[in-house]
């Protein structure tokens, strides 16, 4: 590797040179074996943080079996300790992204608090995701390419070889006679992106040799545009009052009025921006989704459905719900010791703070028509308390009611209502999360 490019990647890795550690996500393949060797090549002259390699065995094919062998042989010569991640791909539609979803999931799990994660795509990768997601119909966000840097578990994803051909990578290889493994599957056209790497990037770069230097550029300036658009949506989502729990519920929400002010397009531009990291993005037919829940009736109930959850309108704001909180099942329970907590089915815990009532207590679920009697107040319907207490009427039906026989005594989230004046107890309520996983 060329001095300036040496010093292209040094500049590159700075902000990260104090990180606790550095792992290189090793495949065996050209780009994973000429960052691993640069790098520990860096560390006998540099003070960097300590190195080490990430294999991942998807098992997905016989020729694979060999390459934690090979991995573990370069890794020994280099001095560098390897980690052999073994994982089970889920089957669906796409064999390629659940590899994918697989991998980085194993690489979360590895990287401690502040680790970064060092993986070796490359310019020509760049390209090639660009051609990809344009023929997929992308928009902004994913024509601006792979970003250098993101999040990633407890760390960070860095992509330190993204402005360097895989040319160079080749004769960085030959020049220090470093050997790599091929993936067979690389070859089969089948795949989409192979079809991209195999026939159609070369054809390009005969007719324009200088494509993948101006492919790559142009997601450059599409990154510096998402950068804009974000700003712009951060702002107009800051007027939306975004809110991302709800008295103590993570409930992600935000207010409609002020998106009905903006244009159609920020509208979409604001509201993908706040599901990045809530749900993955829907396709540009399925926003008619959030038309027809923005316009419906007042007195509608309107659901958007996404992939990872859905979006309903209530008391003038846009609410997340993800798949999981959805999936809830009310099951009514028995407390038999109500001087601890109780573990409430897919519905997190409940506890009490003072003493505990006396007498045999359950915890149910509203089927309707349900009264609490009250102190001064008399014999309420618990729908118009719900309704005074602004609960929205899709989390209704998952609070946790306490009764003593037929006597409702009290409702989580509404430590106010009293049934006993001066009474000694607050139920208190630990929800579940409402996480899509993507965050």
């Amino acid at each position: 590797m060329s001095a300036e490019l040496e010093s292209r990647l040094l500049n590159f890795l700075v902000p990260w040179r104090n990180a606790p550690a550095w792992h290189i996500a090793l495949s065996g393949g050209l780009d994973s074996t000429v960052l691993l060797h640069f790098l520990a090549q860096l560390a006998s002259r540099e003070a960097l943080p300590p190195i080490s390699a990430i294999h991942v065995h998807h098992g997905l094919q016989a020729a694979a079996d060999a390459w934690p062998g090979h991995c573990q042989r370069f890794c020994d010569a280099l001095g560098v300790p390897l980690q052999v991640v073994r994982v089970q791909v889920d089957d669906g539609a796409s064999l390629e992204r659940a590899a994918r979803e697989a991998r980085y999931a194993a690489f979360a799990e590895a990287l401690g608090e502040g680790d970064c994660l060092l993986t070796g795509q490359h310019r020509d990768d760049q390209a090639e995701t660009v051609l990809f997601r344009l023929l997929r119909g992308a928009g902004v966000r994913g024509l601006s390419g792979m970003a250098t840097g993101r999040p990633l578990g407890g760390g960070m994803l860095l992509r330190p070889l993204l402005g360097i051909t895989r040319g160079e990578l080749e004769r960085y290889a030959r020049d220090h006679s470093l050997s790599w493994v091929e993936d067979p599957s690389n070859a089969c056209d089948d795949y989409d992106r192979n079809y991209l790497r195999n026939q159609v990037l070369p054809t390009v770069v005969r007719r324009w040799p200088s494509a993948v230097e101006t492919i790559a550029r142009s997601a450059e300036h599409l990154a510096e545009a998402e950068g804009l658009l974000g700003e712009l949506a951060r702002n107009d989502l800051f007027s939306a009052g975004v809110r991302t729990e709800y008295i103590g519920m993570q409930l992600p929400s935000l207010a409609i009025a002020a998106l009905l002010e903006l244009s159609e397009p920020r509208q979409r531009n604001a509201l993908r921006h706040w599901l990045a990291s809530l749900a993955r993005l829907p396709s540009s037919a399925h926003w008619a989704g959030w038309q027809d829940l923005r316009d419906a009736r007042e007195d509608a109930e309107p659901i958007w459905r996404l992939a990872d959850g859905e979006l309903r309108r209530a008391h003038g704001r846009l609410w997340w719900l993800a798949n999981p909180w959805l999936d809830f099942v009310p099951s009514n329970q028995t407390w038999h010791e109500p001087s601890q907590a109780i573990s409430l089915a897919g519905n997190g815990l409940l506890r009490f703070e003072g003493e505990p009532p006396s007498g045999p207590l359950a915890i149910r679920y509203r089927q309707g028509g349900e009264v609490m009697v009250l102190p001064g107040r008399g014999r309420r319907d618990l729908k118009r308390l719900l309704n005074e207490a602004a609960i929205p009427v899709f989390l209704r039906g998952r609070l946790p009611l306490l009764w003593r026989a037929d006597e409702l005594l009290g409702v989580a989230l509404l430590p106010d209502l009293r049934v006993e004046s001066g009474q000694g107890w607050t139920l208190r309520w630990t929800p579940p999360t409402n996480d899509s996983g993507l965050s």
